[in-house]
């Protein structure tokens, strides 16, 4: 069995049984609930730390979206396609989860504000196709990268050795959302 203390505990692991409560030897040590303890505060601590640096960062961030004139859905039509690239309404609409009338209306609005375009589909005329002009991708790369001036600013308060430290930890994150991902792709 490969599967850790933590995930024995708790039946998370490959072999997921429950333990009986009466049997000594399946019972975490106190060393294991000492470290699940402590990995409980430091979590909380880093969730803690996270939102402190995006309360940091939400002025900038947000100043794109202030700007703008969107509406939420307008909003989302927008960053779908910054994305997707060329999508057609039903796409549209089954990511948006409305009608296809609703995401008509929607793209006629984004598409009034020259921040997207309407073309037929080279593959089958039938199909129009919707896609980002320039002021639209100009928009959400606005957007997407409000705030990294910031960030940078503050990366470069720090020490090499931090910020090598930083990119190994950014690495095992990036490594953990994949994984993530897979698990929740799989369960799909």
């Amino acid at each position: 069995m490969n599967d850790s203390p933590a995930e024995r505990r708790t039946g998370t692991g490959a072999a997921a049984t429950p333990r009986p409560q009466h049997d000594p030897a399946t019972l975490p040590t106190p060393e294991e609930v000492a470290e699940d303890a402590e990995r409980g505060c430091i979590i909380a601590r880093l969730a803690e730390l996270q939102r402190s640096m995006g309360r940091f960062f939400a002025r900038d961030r947000s100043m794109p979206l202030l700007a703008s004139t969107l509406t939420m859905q307008q909003l989302k039509v927008v960053m779908f396609l910054s994305f997707a690239g060329s999508t057609s309404g039903q796409e549209l609409a089954r990511h948006l989860g409305v009608g296809l009338a609703t995401v008509t209306g929607i793209v006629d609005r984004v598409v009034a504000q020259g921040l997207a375009s309407r073309h037929e589909d080279p593959h089958d005329r039938r199909v129009r196709r919707v896609e980002l002009t320039e002021a639209g991708r100009r928009l959400t790369s606005e957007i997407i990268e409000a705030g990294t001036g910031g960030y940078i600013r503050l990366l470069r308060r720090l020490d090499t050795e931090t910020l090598r430290t930083m990119e190994t930890v950014m690495r095992k994150i990036e490594d953990a959302m994949r994984d993530m991902h897979a698990d929740d792709a799989g369960t799909a």
